[in-house]
């Protein structure tokens, strides 16, 4: 029995021994992998350490246009993993993915991929994601405690990192790397058009979804055809900035594995904010880690969740 059997994945599919998590992105999500993949049904899988947690972990990825999901732990000596970190060196704090080394791509082929027995694979089956159904939230009509409304920078900035430790710490915001005591409380109101929410104590009105992963050159022209179509009844829609979006930053995190309330959707892990890095590169705020941080605005790219501010 070999390892797609035990995982019971249908068709042919194989491993790319040279697909690594750095070239993905290119493939799957920038420019679609037109030189690499035929459809957006096709799928390719390859393997990945995973070394966001104390204890890294070896793991099996499904990857398509616009798809991606970890099938499977595979449960390689926790030494040949750790040396394989090891010898990758220091990455950035956002960067905690790692391609196989040589002695990994090894000790796969003589255990797990024609494997006789299941021993060394654990299957990852996905629990079903929430739609934009019911939030579960008080409604635009109902009574509301005292509030007091909180103003927050409203204008695109420029910044470096003490420019974002500066706001983090002004507005007590979350943020597990900074500030992981932090608390900021909104109050969430469902608008009863299953596409919106807004915070009262903020006066910004949210998308419950977002926009799909794209360069924030795109994002942009994205924001342009939703204002153009008059998403939710409103054409005033925008990015929002970095204090905006780490206001929705909660202390714990949800069914889905995020620093969010459960009312958004989880398909906008991490999202563009409409800050420039100074002197190169753009911010975003990341719900599944926790933080904000910065990278460029093509390679990683990033999802967008827009707001508006309520007049």
């Amino acid at each position: 029995m070999g390892l797609f059997e035990v995982l019971d994945l249908a068709g042919s599919p194989t491993i790319d021994w040279e697909m690594t998590p750095e070239y993905t992105f290119g493939t799957f999500e920038s420019w679609g992998g037109k030189e690499r993949v035929r459809s957006r049904k096709e799928r390719i899988y390859y393997f990945f350490i995973d070394a966001w947690d104390d204890t890294p972990r070896l793991c099996l990825m499904e990857r398509g246009i616009k798809h991606a999901r970890v099938v499977a732990e595979i449960l390689a000596p926790r030494e040949m993993v750790e040396r394989c970190v090891r010898e990758a060196g220091k990455v950035a704090i956002y960067e905690r993915t790692h391609a196989i080394n040589q002695e990994l791509k090894q000790w796969l082929l003589d255990n797990v991929i024609e494997a006789t027995d299941d021993a060394y694979i654990v299957a990852l089956h996905d629990e079903e994601k929430p739609g934009l159904g019911a939030t579960g939230l008080p409604g635009r009509d109902e009574p509301v405690p005292g509030i007091t409304r909180v103003s927050l920078p409203s204008r695109p900035a420029q910044m470096v990192e003490e420019d974002v430790v500066a706001l983090v710490k002004e507005y007590n915001f979350v943020d597990i790397e900074r500030n992981p005591d932090g608390r900021f409380d909104n109050y969430l109101v469902d608008n009863g058009d299953g596409l919106t929410v807004t915070d009262l104590v903020t006066g910004l009105m949210w998308q419950r979804g977002g926009t799909d992963i794209m360069s924030y050159r795109s994002q942009k022209l994205a924001v342009e055809e939703l204002n153009r179509e008059g998403f939710a009844g409103h054409s005033d829609w925008r990015l929002p900035t970095m204090a905006e979006a780490l206001s929705l930053m909660e202390r714990e995190k949800n069914a889905w594995d995020q620093f969010l309330h459960p009312c958004f959707s989880s398909e906008q892990p991490f999202i563009f904010v409409d800050a420039t890095r100074r002197p190169g590169g753009y911010w975003f705020v990341d719900y599944k880690h926790g933080r904000a941080f910065w990278s460029s605005g093509t390679i990683p790219g990033g999802f967008g969740r827009l707001c508006r501010a309520e007049k």
